[in-house]
C-alpha cells in the first residue's frame, strides 16, 4: 500500500493512499466462492449454482461491501505507518480511476498536537484542612429536630412557624377553578409550602376564624389559564398548633430508626456521614485546582477544531435540555458559538492535557476503583441491583464510568508532583455555606469531571 501525507493547515492533515486491485480483487473471488455454496436459486441444485451465476447476481454488492472493508482497514494501516493519531473521523474521498486500476482515496482529518506536559513541580494547590467540630454535628442535629418536630394545639393567634390547618375555596369572577379548594389542609406559616402572600395572610388567626384573602396569579404562572388573574379565597381556621422540638435523647433516635446505640449513636453517624462529606469536597477543591492550574500552564496549546466543534454540540444540546427542564418550550436555543466557544476550549484542552498523562506515563484503569465508583452509584439509588445489571449491560454507560475513573487516577498522579499546602478552614467554609445556608455559584453539571468530554 502506497501512502503520502500532506500538511494543508494547522493540524489538518491530507492522507493519499493506493489500495491494490489484486487485494480487493481477491477478497471478492473468496467471498462470492463462499457464498455459491450458500446461495439458493432456481433451476440449480443447492451448493451447485456456477460462480458465473453467483458473480453476475451478487458481485456488485460484494465488491462495494469490500471496498468499504478494505478502505476502513487501510486507513488504520496508514495510519500506523506513518504513525498518526487522528483527533476524528476522516473525510474519505475516492479518487477516478479505470476499471481494472489501483483504486485511489484521500482521507482529510485533524491530527491530535504533540503535548509535553511539563512544570508540574512548579504548580502549588491548596489542601483544606478541616476539623470537624461539635459545633457542626449540633448544626445538623438541630436541622433533624426541625425535621421531625410534633406539634401542640395553642388557643392563641397564630405567628411564624406555626401550622394553621384550614379548609377554603377559591372563586375566580364569581367561578371555580382548578385547584380551587382544600379542606383540612396544614399549612406552616414560613415554610413556602403556600405563596408568601397567602402564608402571610394566615398570621393573626386563632381556631373558627373566618377571612376572605385575595391572591393575584402572576403573569407566569404554570397554569396559563390562571395567569394574571385574581381569585378571592374563602378560608375557615381549623386549629392553630406551634411547633415543639423533641428532645435529643434515646427516644430521639429511635424515631431517626436507630435501636441500638441511643444518642450517641446518632451523633456517631453524623459525624462520619459529615467526614464523608468533607473528605468528597476536599478531593472536589483539589482536582478543580489542579485542572485550572494545569489548563494555565498549557494555555497555549493548538486545538483540532473537530474536537471543539463537537464539543459545542454536546455543550449546546446540554443547554437545550436546561431550557427544557426550566419549562421553555424552545426546541432550538438561540446561542451563539461564542457564549460556549470558552467552555468547550477549555474543556477539550482539559481532555488533551489529560490524555497525554494516561498515555504517556501508562496509567491503567484501576478495576478496584472502578468497583467503588460503581458501588457508590448503587448506594444512592433505590434498586442498587437493577442499576448495577444497567451497567454491566450497556457498554456505552460503563466505559464514561471508566473514563471519569482514570482521570481521577490522573489528577492523583498530578498531586503526587505538585506542592501542596494545608489551608485551615471551618466545615462551613468548605461546603460554601455562610449562616447556615448555601451560598455558593451552582455549579455546572460536570463540575470536577469535566474532562470526561
Amino acid at each position: 500500500m502506497q501512502v503520502s501525507v500532506e500538511t494543508t493547515q494547522g493540524l489538518e492533515r491530507r492522507l493519499r493512499f493506493q489500495v491494490s486491485n489484486e487485494r480487493i480483487d481477491k477478497e471478492v473471488k473468496s467471498r462470492l466462492t463462499s457464498l455459491k455454496s450458500q446461495v439458493r436459486l432456481d433451476g440449480f441444485r443447492p451448493g451447485k449454482v456456477p460462480y458465473k451465476v453467483v458473480e453476475k447476481r451478487y458481485g456488485a454488492e460484494v465488491r462495494d461491501e469490500v471496498v468499504t472493508e478494505v478502505l476502513r482497514a487501510s486507513y488504520v494501516e496508514a495510519m500506523e505507518q506513518e504513525g498518526l493519531r487522528p483527533a476524528g473521523a476522516p473525510d474519505i474521498q475516492p479518487l477516478p480511476t479505470a476499471e481494472g486500476e489501483d483504486l485511489e482515496y484521500t482521507a482529510t482529518f485533524e491530527v491530535l498536537p504533540e503535548i509535553e506536559v511539563k512544570g508540574l513541580d512548579e504548580l502549588e494547590v491548596e489542601r483544606p484542612a478541616v476539623e470537624i467540630a461539635d459545633a457542626d454535628l449540633d448544626k445538623v442535629l438541630e436541622q433533624l429536630r426541625r425535621q421531625n418536630v410534633d406539634y401542640v394545639e395553642v388557643g392563641r393567634p397564630s405567628a411564624d412557624d406555626d401550622r394553621v390547618t384550614i379548609d377554603f375555596t377559591g372563586q375566580i369572577d364569581g367561578a371555580g377553578f382548578k385547584g380551587d379548594r382544600g379542606k383540612d389542609v396544614g399549612v406552616r406559616i414560613g415554610s413556602g409550602q403556600m405563596p408568601k402572600e397567602f402564608e402571610q395572610a394566615l398570621k393573626g388567626l386563632r381556631a373558627e376564624d373566618v377571612k376572605d384573602i385575595e391572591y393575584h396569579f402572576p403573569e407566569r404562572s404554570p397554569d396559563q389559564q390562571l395567569a394574571g388573574k385574581t381569585a378571592i379565597f374563602h378560608v375557615t381556621v381549623n386549629r392553630v398548633e406551634e411547633p415543639q422540638l423533641p428532645a435529643l435523647d434515646d427516644e430521639f433516635a429511635k424515631r431517626l430508626g436507630i435501636e441500638e446505640g441511643g444518642f450517641e449513636q446518632v451523633r456517631a453517624q453524623i459525624r462520619e456521614s459529615l467526614e464523608f462529606e468533607r473528605d468528597r469536597a476536599v478531593r472536589a477543591r483539589l482536582k478543580q485546582q489542579v485542572l485550572d492550574k494545569l489548563l494555565a500552564h498549557h494555555d497555549a496549546l493548538e486545538l483540532p477544531q473537530s474536537l471543539v466543534n463537537a464539543e459545542l454540540k454536546v455543550l449546546r444540546e446540554r443547554a437545550l435540555r436546561r431550557m427544557q427542564q426550566a419549562g421553555s418550550d424552545e426546541q432550538t436555543p438561540d446561542i451563539p458559538d461564542s457564549a460556549l466557544e470558552q467552555g468547550a476550549r477549555r474543556r477539550v484542552t482539559l481532555y488533551l492535557l489529560i490524555n497525554e498523562i494516561v498515555r504517556s506515563n501508562d496509567i491503567r484503569l484501576d478495576e478496584g476503583r472502578l468497583q467503588e465508583a460503581l458501588n457508590e452509584l448503587a448506594s444512592n439509588h433505590s434498586r442498587p441491583q437493577e442499576l448495577l445489571q444497567y451497567y454491566m449491560e450497556h457498554r456505552q454507560m460503563m466505559e464514561g464510568l471508566e473514563l471519569a475513573v482514570i482521570e481521577d487516577q490522573a489528577v492523583d498522579w498530578i498531586l503526587e508532583r505538585v506542592k501542596t499546602v494545608d489551608q485551615v478552614m471551618s466545615f462551613d467554609e468548605l461546603m460554601g455555606i455562610k449562616g447556615g445556608t448555601e451560598d455558593q455559584d451552582s455549579e455546572s453539571e460536570d463540575e470536577g469531571n469535566e474532562v470526561n468530554a
